[in-house]
């Protein structure tokens, strides 16, 4: 999951999860919201007390009160007060009913932050970590209730990593974890990580460490396990143009924005990659190693990553995104290759021609081989609203 930007820096925002043995339902809850008008992301960690139904409930309670919050308050201990006067406490521990960890990160690198009961917010800058100053608040109806709250500014290249205690308390009891992997042991499995690749993507890095807990408890876990990772970063940007301009005259400037991209680049539509081909005098050569995928095979041209065919592969790309495949499901295909880049990049930029395809003309043609611009629309609400990707439509 993805998310805001400036010209040199982007916030990669991605988690892991899972429910603890014998549970159809996850105790933890990670939300994260992207208010685009601020430029800022909003996240949050939330663990329900025990485990099941009853503590999703609560862990959701809480992660939506705190979002609610933060989108609407700029003081933490507002969000302190409103939260904690909602939060039941155990009758039985005399504990919150649901812990939580609030982060609050705008596009100039401006974090605010709120603790209460998770294993401490971490700050590893590269491969080092970083210590995080906190204060704790003071709210006179909870005295007993310990809330902390930080505030600095990022490092381009900086992440903060949140875990639930089902990570720092996985293995509890073997022999050589008889208190559990500890907050520290899994900080240094996630520096040893980093040092192994250091662009690692938020998304690889919480399964890595999601793998590694879940094999401290031997495959089964013994909680609800929650690893999120949100890194401040250079963005990565992709470039997606489709179908002919609806001018010829603007054939060059089609080309021009393929030559001048600096990211990667798709041309989806034989039309399209003709146009740029032309212009640029670059040969297109047919793929034939994914010719029988049941989608037309993918083409070559030096310079560009990918060429597919236009309107049906989009239909295609626009359901993989609606149903939450895994990157690692994805097929070998063209559709799938285009998922692949664009669920590895932060901005993704469409170039859309509006010439009229005859071809897609027919009543009866399906309703995912509309307009090539509906279909366009409808995989930006998906990386958006879903995704939390940034993107960019410009029509030619």
């Amino acid at each position: 999951m993805e998310t805001a930007v400036t010209e040199t820096a982007f916030i990669d925002v991605d988690h892991a999860q899972r429910c603890k043995n014998r549970q159809s339902i996850c105790g933890d809850v990670f939300l994260s919201h992207r208010i685009k008008e601020e430029e800022r992301i909003l996240a949050v960690l939330s663990d329900g007390l025990g485990s099941g139904v009853k503590a999703s409930v609560l862990a959701n309670l809480t992660a939506a009160m705190a979002l609610k919050f933060a989108s609407t308050c700029t003081d933490t201990r507002i969000w302190a007060h409103s939260i904690m006067d909602t939060l039941p406490i155990c009758e039985v521990r005399k504990i919150s009913y649901s812990t939580f960890t609030l982060i609050d990160l705008d596009e100039s690198g401006s974090l605010r932050f709120i603790e209460h009961g998770n294993p401490p917010l971490v700050l590893l800058r590269g491969a080092e970590e970083v210590e995080l100053e906190r204060s704790v608040i003071t709210l006179e109806r909870w005295k007993e209730r310990l809330i902390y709250h930080g505030r600095l500014r990022l490092e381009i290249g900086d992440r903060l990593l949140c875990f639930s205690d089902g990570v720092t308390q996985s293995g509890m009891g073997q022999k050589n974890m008889p208190l559990g992997w500890t907050q520290e042991k899994a900080v240094d499995c996630a520096k040893d990580l980093i040092r192994a690749k250091p662009d690692i993507s938020s998304r690889r890095l919480t399964a890595a460490l999601m793998d590694r807990a879940l094999a401290n408890d031997s495959g089964c876990a013994r909680d609800d396990i929650s690893c999120a990772v949100i890194h401040f970063r250079v963005p990565r940007q992709l470039l997606i143009m489709t179908g002919p301009p609806f001018a010829p005259q603007r054939d060059f400037e089609l080309a021009q924005a393929a030559m001048t991209f600096s990211g990667k680049k798709i041309i989806c539509g034989g039309t399209t990659a003709t146009i740029v081909g032309r212009i640029l005098q670059r040969p297109i050569t047919v793929d034939l190693t994914q010719a029988d995928t049941g989608m037309p095979p993918p083409a070559r041209m030096d310079g560009i990553d990918l060429i597919t065919e236009g309107a049906l592969t989009l239909a295609h790309v626009a359901q993989f995104l609606a149903t939450d495949i895994r990157v690692e499901r994805l097929p070998a295909n063209p559709a799938g290759d285009i998922v692949r880049l664009m669920l590895g990049s932060d901005i993704i930029h469409f170039i859309v021609g509006t010439r009229i395809n005859e071809a897609h003309q027919d009543p009866n043609t399906p309703q995912e081989l509309d307009l090539r611009r509906n279909i366009v629309r409808r995989i930006v609400s998906l990386l958006e609203e879903k995704y939390l990707n940034a993107t960019s439509v410009r029509f030619i």
